[in-house]
């Protein structure tokens, strides 16, 4: 097979997506640091370019996020490069992902993860990003963002703008959507 990569900015100016046309991950796994990437050859390996500062694979595409000071266009076509020599050699990202699709918790909060997964998700990944339920307590909403959305100028607009007045609307007794640092 052919292993054709295109990059694609995401909201996030410090994190650009490369998408391959082939499956790298069933779920998503996010390797923020150096040190978490020694579980997998392939963050590791980006790792060792001294202007990778983070790591994130979902399904076809990684997203890596660069060192402040560093231009796109001096790294776009090494990194372009890399991925697509890594995924011809099968340095993918087996299954080191294990993304629970079971949800858990009362009716409501199955409810609050149903439309996280469904409707929330697919607009994040887009963005080379992941989102993560982790709690519903008295009106609040907790998620995790993970990737280009960690750390990204705009996720705070699209939390506030987006997912909470979407489960505001689709859920009685939310009141407020807030991010757990990851």
């Amino acid at each position: 097979m052919n292993i054709n990569v295109y990059t694609e900015a995401t909201p996030n100016p410090a994190t650009m997506k490369f998408i391959v046309n082939k499956l790298l991950i069933n779920g998503s796994v996010d390797y923020p640091t150096k040190e978490s990437a020694e579980t997998s050859t392939f963050a590791k390996e980006l790792y060792k370019f001294s202007f990778v500062n983070g790591v994130f694979f979902a399904s076809n595409f990684v997203t890596v996020t660069k060192t402040e000071g560093t231009d796109w266009a001096d790294i776009e076509p090494i990194l372009k490069e890399f991925v697509k020599g890594a995924v011809e050699s099968e340095l993918v990202v087996k299954a080191e992902a294990h993304e629970e699709v079971d949800f858990e918790g009362t009716d409501t909060e199955i409810k609050i993860q149903q439309i996280l997964n469904d409707y929330v998700r697919p607009a994040v990944e887009q963005d080379g990003g992941a989102i993560t339920y982790k709690s519903f307590d008295e009106g609040v909403v907790t998620v995790e963002l993970r990737g280009s959305c960690s750390g990204c100028p705009s996720s705070t607009v699209t939390l506030k703008a987006g997912i909470e007045n979407l489960l505001k609307r689709m859920v009685p007794g939310v009141t407020e959507v807030v991010s757990e640092a990851y």
